[in-house]
């Protein structure tokens, strides 16, 4: 009898385990899909409410001369898209979510295709580090790839 309420206990502390984990990745997937809301709205607060005040944003560059990593500031990203024309529509699709949790670090790996106007642009991949401070997840960091070949639907 000792053994088989062990073993329901033990069941119980793992399914509750498992069930914690799983909120926390659809916390870290529910910031990132709201980042890309904003960017769709055009709506910079809730752009720069994803991130962490210091957050850093790059994008891998390949030019002739190589690779390059360009950085730009969330103050000045989310002032871009929020001063595109109304008659622009951005969308950044995310194809897959891939989300580690660990404590209060997280990282996702969100391939992506983005369209303007409902026309294919470009694809890559975005890496996100976020960080849950005061309870909320926050963006710490972001860096995309971009192509406009080999991309996956």
């Amino acid at each position: 009898m000792k053994t088989k309420l062990f073993f329901c206990l033990m069941l119980a502390a793992l399914v509750g385990f498992s069930a914690n984990a799983q909120t926390e990745e659809e916390a870290v997937k529910t910031v990132i899909n709201s980042l890309f809301d904003g960017m769709r709205a055009k709506n910079a607060d809730q752009i720069s409410d994803a991130f962490s005040t210091d957050a850093i944003m790059q994008t891998i560059q390949n030019k002739p001369e190589g690779t390059v990593i360009a950085s730009n500031s969330v103050a000045d990203f989310a002032k871009s898209i929020g001063s595109v024309p109304a008659e622009t529509y951005l969308d950044e699709r995310l194809t897959d979510f891939v989300i580690q949790v660990d404590a209060n670090m997280a990282t996702a790996w969100t391939p992506y295709q983005f369209y303007v106007n409902e026309k294919f642009s470009h694809c890559g991949v975005n890496s996100f580090q976020l960080v849950k401070m005061n309870g909320a997840w926050k963006i710490v960091y972001i860096i995309d790839t971009r192509r406009k070949d080999a991309c996956v639907e």
